[in-house]
């Protein structure tokens, strides 16, 4: 499996200069002044420099959702009972959550993975790939071998390669109760930050459970003392199943060339996991909105990415990701059917001057 994991690593290349270049020419022709579409024209040229392609289309849609339960629940740390991961997983392949709403909406392909739910699913629609009931309480030692960190992650590498491989962007997403607090610690761990600075209080908590939680992240830190140049190591040893998987799809979709949106606060945990892990990673990552969870911002400045959402969501399931998607596919139709000046019998001599530097923002004005 670590072999296997290191070829995908070596596998993962670095955008497309010369699809960016040709690109970021075809905006420069677009009838409108330099730069004036700001983040679609980003996008476009970003995407061309993934896919190595100028014009792209996203009517193959996809969110993967990875299922796990968190053996720290037992410390009192959710608001929500654990039973509510098996409800939630169930509901989400009937289109009734939050992200399931937003995905049939949207034409996005849900593929929900229990790799970790604390009982059996009895639900076809949910792919059954469980490596265990549930990780450990990661207060008392490891939340889980390091084979079976192995085996979560590789499971979200067999989701990208089985189901997204001719996608045009893929969303990754999360179910679980108590992953707030995973995720937290992982953050903490590999930022070196105060778990007071990125622990939030997730679905809700009582101000006890709240302070309760950041110590239980401070404990998992210490009691497990994790190796942060092995992010399997840190994995295994204070996150869950789902991070696990989720950092496995990060690096695959990069590995096959496909973009990949990141939702909230754990996704955006996974991620940086990937990219720690490869950093070429990094430039294949769009994400959705920013997150609501305190940690998030820390996570987002460490991988250098700017949201493109401010919505105050906070729901998880990957619900950000139909909404990002839906904003990539308006900057393929600019760049795909946006007329260009000579086709809109337009001269554009007169901003020849303009090309060359900013001449549109005001100074001290963003």
């Amino acid at each position: 499996m670590e072999l296997e994991i290191q070829k995908l690593i070596d596998s993962v290349g670095e955008l497309d200069k010369n699809a960016m270049d040709a690109a970021r020419k075809r905006q420069d022709e677009l009838a409108k002044p330099p730069g004036a579409l700001g983040r679609l024209e980003d996008l476009s040229i970003q995407l061309a420099g993934i896919t190595g392609k100028v014009n792209n289309t996203m009517d193959k849609r996809a969110l993967l959702v990875f299922a796990a339960d968190n053996g720290v629940v037992e410390e009192g740390i959710a608001s929500c009972p654990q039973s509510i991961t098996l409800m939630q997983t169930i509901n989400l392949t009937r289109g009734k959550t939050g992200a399931g709403t937003l995905c049939k909406h949207y034409g996005v392909d849900l593929f929900v993975c229990d790799v970790g739910v604390y009982t059996d699913i009895n639900c076809p629609e949910v792919i059954n790939r469980k490596i265990a009931y549930g990780t450990k309480n990661f207060t008392k030692g490891p939340a889980m071998t390091r084979e079976q960190a192995l085996k979560a992650f590789l499971t979200g590498v067999e989701m990208v390669e089985t189901y997204c491989k001719d996608m045009n962007v893929v969303g990754i997403g999360e179910m679980g109760i108590g992953n707030t607090t995973t995720s937290a610690a992982v953050l903490a761990f590999l930022t070196d930050s105060d778990p007071e600075d990125v622990t939030g209080k997730g679905a809700g908590v009582t101000e006890e459970s709240f302070t309760h939680k950041k110590e239980c992240v401070k404990k998992a830190i210490e009691i497990n003392a994790p190796n942060k140049d092995d992010i399997i190591n840190v994995l295994s040893k204070i996150g869950g199943f789902d991070l696990c998987a989720m950092t496995g799809a990060f690096m695959a979709t990069a590995a096959n060339r496909i973009p990949v949106v990141i939702d909230g606060f754990i996704s955006v945990v996974a991620a940086l996991c990937a990219v720690r892990m490869c950093p070429n990673i990094r430039h294949f990552l769009i994400p959705s909105h920013a997150s609501f969870e305190i940690g998030y911002k820390i996570a987002i400045k460490e991988l250098e990415l700017e949201p493109m959402l401010l919505l105050g969501m906070r729901l998880g399931e990957g619900s950000g990701c139909p909404l990002a998607m839906h904003i990539l596919d308006c900057a393929c139709t600019i760049i795909n059917e946006m007329s260009d000046f000579v086709h809109a019998n337009i001269d554009d001599t007169f901003l020849d001057e303009y090309r060359n530097g900013d001449k549109f923002t005001v100074e001290g004005k963003s």
